[in-house]
């Protein structure tokens, strides 16, 4: 009778660690008590398998890896998340290389908001729910991405991942009401998420700056400009930009890097997070 609950129709079987025997010398899972082997040669370096949960055509495997040692840091990159144009922009203060990722997302928001709309009208709640779920497959697949060629990056340019502070975003009532669609459909937390635990397994580290003025702080001289759109222009150097670059830049010459990721989750009550964050990299 409880309409809030929601109805289960099947569950995966789960079997525990203490029923999984593996065999390092042919790479195999065994499942003693159901006589199933697995492959397990595709399996990254683990240290232990926690459990296995058997659908009907795969069977999950959640295992312990361990931790990559953490790269030594040679400069800092900072990622400006946005809910408009790109959803991340990448800036390289050593470089002054710039990445834009993610241009198509505000498109699949906008195409599925009408979708929707459009069914809601009609009445057809079974397709609404599928057209939501195809959506957000879309975005989550989108991130994965974005967040890998990130983490690549940092990888590569020995760098530590940058980033705002975001946390209590949707509660700041600063915004126009247009804007509230972008704003909560916005998948800044699973970006970040993403990133956070590819950078662990890669050994990148993670930071975090205070969000307060990036967008509107020249990247040049570090007076306050006039930001317009997607424009920015400085009236103190004459540095003109496009408003996201110059807040990657920004975020990557923060010179509060006093938050790691790890300090963050521990206020937030949540441990999946790097156990290391820069505070190495200062710039000039």
């Amino acid at each position: 009778r409880n309409k809030s609950a929601k109805g289960v129709k099947n569950i995966k079987l789960t079997i525990p660690h203490q029923s999984i025997k593996f065999d390092e010398t042919n790479k195999k899972i065994y499942v003693p008590c159901l006589k199933l082997r697995l492959d397990g040669t595709h399996l990254p370096t683990f240290e232990k398998i926690n459990q296995i949960e058997i659908g009907k055509e795969y069977a999950y495997v959640s295992m312990s890896v361990p931790e990559a040692p953490q790269i030594k840091v040679e400069t800092c990159i900072g990622v400006d998340r946005n809910t408009t144009g790109h959803v991340a922009v990448v800036a390289n203060v050593q470089t002054g290389q710039v990445t834009k990722l993610g241009k198509k997302c505000l498109h699949i928001h906008k195409k599925y908001s009408r979708m929707r709309r459009k069914l809601q009208m009609k009445g057809k709640h079974n397709a609404l729910k599928k057209v939501k779920n195809k959506e957000q497959r879309i975005v989550r697949d989108t991130n994965h991405k974005i967040s890998r060629k990130i983490v690549d990056m940092a990888r590569q340019q020995h760098a530590v991942i940058t980033m705002e502070n975001l946390s209590g975003i949707r509660n700041n009532k600063k915004h126009t009401r247009s804007f509230n669609y972008s704003l909560n459909s916005w998948s800044f937390y699973q970006l970040q998420q993403f990133i956070e635990y590819k950078a662990k397994l890669q050994g990148v580290q993670v930071a975090y700056v205070d969000p307060a003025y990036t967008s509107q702080r020249c990247s040049r001289c570090g007076t306050l400009g006039n930001r317009k759109g997607k424009e920015f222009s400085c009236s103190s150097c004459g540095h003109i930009d496009h408003a996201d670059v110059n807040a990657a830049f920004n975020i990557a010459l923060a010179q509060d890097m006093n938050q790691s990721a790890i300090e963050r989750d521990m206020a937030e009550g949540s441990t999946d997070a790097p156990h290391m964050a820069c505070l190495l990299y200062t710039s000039d």
